[in-house]
């Protein structure tokens, strides 16, 4: 035993070259978060059929949206749990399944209590897959890619978000809102199977629970071609500590340095959701109500949700590079946009303009803060970490809709609800700055590099023994 040789993980990952491996991974998740963007998003695009098939105002359409993001507060805790305790990716794995066969279970209800109770037991899967998502791609990828990843999979999500529009269009008036669900089932079940075929379970979680040895090795190979890997190596984490996952508790999320930013994340992520979801679930309906045809509001409905992730685009690199103050750009600009919108009077193709580069802003610092839910937190607890970051934030995802409900049917003029939502980029861009002032000053603190106890690098470190 004395004789066998170490392979540290952390240096095989760090140092690795982009490979079919890593190229298959990010493609999988970025195929089902299209998946689920789309599952997502075609509630808020088949809105008025439903309400008129169902007989139920906005106020209680409100209602319904708000229980699907109370489902994914619930799913982001659940399933960060799960994935801590039993794997990424049979987590992941069963997350896409259980909202394929729910969406198909929403196309047959008849009632709006059943599309109620659906929609929330739905939402549970749907808020559990992205923290799984972040976590596994970040625990395969350097870390001075690792907002990149993150950005790019995302991406998937606006892709499939802004998808729903044009189906609708293509369907709704023929057929009704039914097989829009059908749609997002079938593609649910799809993403289940190539799951299963060719996900991966994180290298890190497998060597921190000790499990297939033999499945360490390969994969380990697969980083490092060429390199002399074996299942009978003493497998090491270099750059974290070893803090089995059955012994997280939530005093974790706040050890040390972490007591100033898991709050500030939670507060940012909050104020983001809350401005992401209200557009995200109203949109199309406040378009139209502002004076556009339903064609044009879903179309630049869509074409926006496309913005957002041209918005993270441009964030992501910045952001790997140059810290969280970098997301603090967006907001700041979103600000006086969301303010123009509601006071200025602008209309039609101005307002458009506005709405647009309103929207990339907003949605783009969403990218941005999802981008760095996960690395602050070590491997043994990362889904935990990410996933209370996405479940406390979805207060917002929860609030936005539900106050938009609430703003839509009352006798205020539809424009300044844009204004009231100029507060969460503000309250963004706050907490982000303090953010990036807390990493660089963490950077420049002799012995920052481990953090005591939890034993993660900082967000943008290069390891050591790089």
């Amino acid at each position: 035993m004395a004789d066998r040789r170490t392979t540290d993980l952390s240096e095989i990952i760090e140092q690795q070259k982009l490979t079919p491996f890593i190229v298959r991974l990010v493609l999988l998740s970025w195929i089902v978060t299209f998946f689920d963007g789309f599952d997502v998003s075609v509630l808020s695009f088949v809105a008025p059929d439903l309400s008129a098939a169902l007989h139920i105002n906005r106020l209680t359409l409100g209602n319904v949206f708000g229980a699907g993001q109370t489902g994914m507060v619930l799913g982001g805790f659940v399933f960060g749990y799960l994935g801590d305790r039993i794997g990424r990716r049979v987590s992941i794995i069963l997350a896409t399944a259980s909202f394929g066969a729910l969406s198909l279970a929403i196309a047959f209800s008849g009632t709006y209590a059943t599309l109620l109770g659906l929609r929330f037991v739905e939402g549970i899967a749907m808020g559990g897959l992205f923290p799984l998502a972040w976590a596994l791609n970040i625990e395969y990828v350097p870390r001075r890619y690792r907002s990149t990843v993150v950005t790019l999979i995302m991406v998937g999500y606006s892709i499939g978000s802004s998808s729903a529009g044009p189906m609708t269009i293509l369907l709704a008036p023929r057929y009704g809102w039914r097989p829009l669900f059908v749609v997002g089932g079938c593609l649910g079940i799809v993403g289940t199977a190539m799951l299963f075929l060719w996900l991966p379970e994180s290298l890190k979680f497998l060597e921190i629970e000790n499990k297939r040895l033999d499945l360490i090795a390969t994969y380990a190979r697969r980083l490092a071609p060429g390199r002399t890997i074996s299942a009978t190596d003493r497998f090491v984490i270099s750059d974290e500590g070893r803090t089995p996952a059955k012994k997280f508790s939530v005093s974790m999320l706040f050890r040390n340095e972490l007591r100033w930013i898991t709050p500030l994340m939670w507060i940012a992520y909050t104020a983001s959701s809350m401005a992401v979801f209200f557009g995200s679930s109203w949109g199309p309906t406040i378009l139209q109500l502002v004076g556009f045809n339903r064609s044009t509001a879903a179309l630049t409905a869509s074409l926006n949700v496309l913005a957002g992730a041209l918005g993270g685009l441009l964030l992501m690199r910045f952001v790997d590079t140059r810290g969280a103050n970098s997301i603090a750009i967006f907001p700041a600009f979103a600000t006086p946009i969301l303010l123009a919108m509601g006071f200025s009077g602008i209309g039609g193709r101005g307002f458009l303009v506005l709405y647009f580069f309103g929207t990339m802003c907003i949605v783009g610092a969403h990218y941005g803060l999802m981008s760095i839910a996960g690395i602050f937190y070590p491997s043994a607890y990362r889904s935990n970490g990410t996933g209370w970051t996405s479940s406390v934030g979805k207060i917002g995802s929860i609030v936005g809709p539900m106050l938009g409900g609430v703003a839509l049917s009352s006798r205020m003029p539809v424009k300044l609800v844009f204004a009231m939502l100029a507060v969460c980029p503000f309250v963004v861009a706050a907490c982000v700055l303090i953010i990036g002032r807390l990493q660089k000053r963490l950077a420049l603190t002799e012995g920052a590099q481990r953090w005591t106890e939890s034993g993660a690098l900082l967000p943008g470190e290069i390891p050591a023994h790089e």
